[in-house]
């Protein structure tokens, strides 16, 4: 089975098939299971978690869709599938493919790092909304908002959210915000949403442009654009994203039931806090009491402790008075002992320098035949090519020296 798996992999992959899906399921694992058919044949298909996470639709029989992946084997039963990597709706696969390439490049510059999100502020001053006026993300958040903050002022900043120009109108709600912020300090968190829709309805929050600005926002950004399933790229470059629009103004806007929670729970807290330092002060002030409820005693007790620590420092002395007189005997008897030891050692040693000294005497090794050649400067010849015909040299033998020429 494996060279069969093999031979597809090296004469088919990667595959494309556009087909109609059936039998689609869905493990507990994540894993996608179905079969794509046309009106003569179909091949089953396995649509792996990790692949079925980046979905921009929910998959469901009857869909016509544009698969790619590779060709495979599956070794316990032999049947030929087809592990997809990419799935997308019939019609709009080159626009997903788009979406997938630019979503990989602003992936590599970093732009969805993890470690530049954010964490919302926990009692925004003001909030920042960005969508399009007639839009019924814009009546959700702000419902949303009137019943959990009405007191939290919201500044709105219009832009169309779908065409050709909505982009532009996109980028340019969102720097007014952030001048906003920058010139006045306020908008402590800006939303940026839409209501849901398919791909292309969508697109202007795929744009570069859209997603770069994002990425400069100088605030935190709850980016909550289509429904659970839908995403966007200023999604991921968002600091944090929200399922629907009215989740993302629920993000940002605690209810008025949970922050007096949270106040009573403080108020408790500090309560506890405040007792226990007080039962605390109150045990050290009984304890400080007793202690200086006899100082007389106090007193007595102290000259007792004195009284010990003079007896153990007069035992101390004697005893350490004792030792250095044993110390002082023991190193009287054993000096004259030591100094023998240790003027035998250095004769020794003298003798035995003096006999390698005489080993080095150069003389000895005249004495055997050898002659010492010096310049006449006193520098020893011991090469050929240290001399020059006619230049005199010296010759020390065992017996003198002689006066030489070299020829």
């Amino acid at each position: 089975m494996r060279a069969i798996a093999d031979t597809l992999a090296s004469r088919f992959n990667p595959v494309a098939v556009r087909a109609e899906i059936s039998g689609f399921s869905r493990a507990a694992s994540g894993h996608c299971y179905f079969a794509l058919k046309d009106d003569t044949s179909q091949i089953r298909c396995a649509l792996f978690r990790r692949s079925a996470e980046q979905l921009a639709f929910q998959p469901r029989d009857g869909l016509l869709v544009e698969a790619r992946g590779r060709l495979d084997v599956y070794g316990p039963r032999g049947d030929l599938q087809l592990i997809v990597e990419t799935l997308s709706l019939a019609g709009q696969g080159g626009l997903f493919e788009q979406f997938l390439r630019l979503k990989a490049r602003l992936e590599a510059e970093g732009l969805f790092e993890p470690a530049r999100k954010r964490p919302l502020p926990a009692q925004p001053r003001s909030l920042g909304l960005v969508t399009s006026l007639g839009a019924a993300a814009l009546r959700d958040v702000a419902t949303a908002l009137a019943r959990r903050v009405p007191h939290l002022p919201v500044w709105l900043f219009p832009a169309s959210v779908q065409g050709a120009g909505a982009p532009q109108e996109l980028v340019r709600a969102l720097e007014a915000a952030y001048e906003r912020h920058r010139t006045h300090g306020d908008i402590d968190v800006l939303l940026l949403v839409r209501g849901g829709g398919s791909l292309e309805d969508l697109w202007a929050f795929n744009d570069e442009a859209v997603v770069r600005a994002v990425t400069r926002a100088p605030m935190p950004v709850i980016c909550g654009v289509g429904h659970e399933t839908d995403f966007s790229l200023s999604d991921f470059a968002a600091d944090l994203r929200a399922p629907t629009p009215t989740a993302a103004a629920e993000l940002c806007a605690p209810t008025r039931e949970q922050r007096l929670g949270e106040l009573a729970h403080l108020e408790a807290r500090l309560s506890r806090c405040v007792q226990d330092t007080i039962d605390g002060r109150a045990q050290r002030l009984d304890w400080l009491a007793q202690r200086m409820g006899r100082p007389s005693a106090r007193l007595h007790m102290a000259g007792r402790h004195l009284v010990e620590l003079q007896h153990r420092l007069q035992a101390g002395v004697r005893l350490e008075l004792q030792h250095g007189r044993s110390r002082f005997d023991a190193v009287g008897r054993e000096m004259p002992q030591a100094l023998q030891r240790s003027l035998v050692g250095q004769r020794q040693r003298l003798e035995q320098a003096s006999t390698a000294l005489g080993l080095l005497d150069p003389r000895l090794v005249l004495q055997r035949g050898y002659a010492l050649l010096t310049d006449p400067q006193g520098q020893v010849v011991m090469r050929k090519d240290q001399v020059h015909p006619g230049q005199d040299l010296r010759a020390s033998l065992s017996d003198g020296d002689l006066l030489l020429r070299v020829r």
